[in-house]
């Protein structure tokens, strides 16, 4: 059977099309500037500054027990912007953060090691 094309037809099919780009912009239009900058508006946030880890500050951690209290002390006594504890012989990930604070501990949850990173 030959389809039949009639003008009412393609009046039809050319405003769904227009409608379905109107949409598509109209979705669009609020998202910002895509390359990252600055579109208007309110001013960003300064950055934080670098808060660079010194693991010989917090030598004196070693030998005592995990705690979170610990952790933290630990943490602000080195520099660090943040800290993590690692088991003894822990797979890491082996990127270095130089605002990390890592410290490792033993199976009976003494600190045995304070390392940036």
């Amino acid at each position: 059977m030959p389809t039949i094309t009639t003008p009412a037809l393609h009046r039809r099919l050319a405003a769904l099309a227009l409608l379905g780009a109107t949409t598509l912009v109209a979705g669009c239009a609020g998202m910002g500037n895509p390359f990252g900058g600055s579109s208007g508006g309110a001013a960003q946030p300064a950055p934080r500054p670098v808060q660079v880890c010194n693991a010989a500050s917090a030598q004196s951690f070693v030998g005592k027990s995990n705690t979170s209290a610990t952790l933290e002390a630990a943490r602000k006594q080195s520099g660090a912007y943040m800290a993590r504890v690692l088991r003894e012989g822990q797979p890491t990930t082996m990127e270095f953060n130089q605002e990390r604070l890592n410290l490792v501990v033993d199976g009976t949850g003494r600190i045995v090691a304070v390392r940036c990173g």
